[in-house]
Order: structure tokens, then sequence, then C-alpha cells
């Protein structure tokens, strides 16, 4: 009796490191997946701050600096030539 018990302990303890094993292997394979689809995303990003700094890095290079402030003034301080007219859609709130 005392050797059928410890041998159904042993057998009982090793599915259980099995299956622990197991769900930390497969809990292991998410993480990985997250972390690959969070560094993809990160890559886009650099990607496009690297276009935009070689960009930039033209325009320095090229000493056309009034091409470069018409840009910034038209696009990020939403500027305008004083004979332009703009119109804006303002039926979409």
């Amino acid at each position: 009796m005392k050797g059928l018990f410890n041998g159904l302990l042993v057998k009982l303890m090793a599915v259980g490191v099995v299956a622990a094993c197991s769900v930390l292997l497969f809990t292991t394979e998410k993480d990985c997946r997250d972390k690959e689809n969070e560094l993809d995303g990160i890559q886009v990003k650099i990607d496009a701050l690297e276009n935009e700094n070689s960009e930039l890095q033209r325009l320095l290079d090229s000493d056309d600096m009034s091409a470069y402030l018409e840009k910034v003034a038209i696009e990020e301080r939403d500027y305008a030539y004083p004979d332009e007219r703009r119109f804006y859609d303002t039926s979409r709130d």
C-alpha cells in the first residue's frame, strides 16, 4: 500500500509539473508575440521619424530656409498668405 501511494504521488507530481510547464510555455509564447507586435509598431514610428529627419536634414543642407519656414507656418501654425482664402467645413463636429 505504501509503495502504491508513493508511486501515485510521483505520477501526480509529474503531471502537475508538465501542466505547469505547458502553461508557462504558452504564456511565454503569447508574451513574445505581443512584444513582437509592439516592436513592429515602434519600428513604424522609427521609420516615420527617420524620414522626417532626413527631410529636415535635406532642407538644412540646401540652405533653403524659406521653404521650410513656409511649410511650418502653413502646416503647424495654420498661417495663410494675406490674399489667400481658406474654407473650413464646420458641418462636421
